[in-house]
């Protein structure tokens, strides 16, 4: 095959590609990954969610209202994800260091 062969050539099916734009070949994918695409840049991304963030920070000034409202939304399921990541994180880090007070001073 050359480079100028489509993502779903690649994959080695006979669906047409999910864009008219062909994947560079600096990203590794798996051939049976089905991205989505950067209309701008030509980036794949697994889910239209990182897709939307991409648009928002690296293309901001390319964007129509509705790709805004779907950064916006992407950013802020995007913010609560990791509230809560830091959350569980500290409360593991709290019970990590109470467990190993309470057992140093048990057989201490």
């Amino acid at each position: 095959m050359t480079d100028t062969d489509t993502s779903s050539e690649r994959a080695g099916t006979d669906a047409p590609a999910a864009t008219d734009r062909a994947i560079p070949d600096e990203y590794d994918l798996p051939s049976d990954a089905d991205p989505v695409v950067c209309d701008h840049c030509g980036a794949p991304f697994a889910e239209a969610e990182l897709l939307a963030l991409h648009r928002g920070i690296d293309h901001a000034d390319a964007l129509d209202a509705s790709e805004r409202d779907a950064f916006e939304d992407a950013y802020e399921s995007e913010e609560e994800r990791l509230r809560l990541f830091r959350l569980k994180a500290l409360g593991a880090l709290v019970f990590l260091y109470f467990g190993l007070l309470i057992t140093y001073s048990v057989f201490a």
